[in-house]
């Protein structure tokens, strides 16, 4: 009985411990959208292929910029950059997928931890080829025929930014970052972000746009804080 007790103390202890971290931990959230009128992009022709062009109702393009209400944008890709404690973090065992749904990748733009498998599907039907363009880990090029419905890879290096693309249908494009810790965000069409269970600390924070480049932000949050900042990129100004 006496064991019994004890082990339930030691539960309770490890549950409070628990709980007062996380009460602890600091967050930083914010906003990002787009100042200006958004360009124009052409039409993707999919005809090439029919099974691409079957998944489609309507006109489809490019996801370089897409904006919801209010010029919020997505895919833009927050990450705590500077002032982090220099430790390891250990990897979700939990997959980030890549789809290859009507033959577009989803997502668009995404983070992955050191070690983390990235999951790839190919639920179309058709030929697809994952030719992943990094650096700093191996780069591969790799067919996945209509019965190749899903494969798994690990990058065993931090990377920042590299392209995958579809050497089949040209227009396919995603953007991925290997990262050696959490505390990164992908938008969505709302615009927002957000990354928790900060220690308490001064950190820089970059927000990372495929065409329109990075802005940066310093931030101070205290145990338990939650602070905002918000980025706004626009269309560079020709001289």
């Amino acid at each position: 009985m006496k064991k019994y007790k004890a082990v339930i103390v030691f539960a309770n202890c490890l549950t409070a411990l628990f709980f007062v971290s996380c009460a602890q931990a600091a967050s930083v959230r914010g906003v990002v959208k787009y100042d200006g009128a958004a360009p124009s992009f052409k039409e993707i022709k999919m005809d090439a292929d029919p099974l691409c062009q079957a998944q489609h109702s309507g006109a489809v393009y490019p996801q370089t910029l897409v904006l919801g209400d209010g010029n919020t944008m997505a895919n833009i890709f927050v990450r705590v950059k500077g002032g982090l404690p220099a430790k390891q973090y250990p990897a979700p065992a939990e997959p980030v997928v890549l789809d290859q749904k009507g033959c577009f990748y989803e997502p668009h733009v995404f983070g992955i931890m050191i070690g983390q498998p990235l999951k790839i599907l190919n639920p179309d039907g058709t030929l697809h080829n994952v030719h992943a363009m990094s650096k700093v880990n191996p780069e591969f090029n790799l067919a996945m025929p209509k019965f190749r419905t899903e494969t798994t890879k690990t990058f065993d290096k931090e990377e920042f930014m590299f392209a995958f693309k579809c050497d089949v249908h040209p227009w396919m494009l995603a953007w991925g970052s290997v990262m050696a810790h959490p505390y990164f965000a992908v938008t969505k069409t709302d615009g927002a972000f957000a990354i928790d269970n900060l220690p308490a600390g001064t950190y820089e924070i970059e927000a990372w746009h495929e065409k329109l480049g990075v802005q940066t932000a310093s931030v101070t949050v205290a145990e338990g804080e939650s602070k905002e900042i918000s980025f706004t990129f626009s269309k560079p100004s020709k001289e």
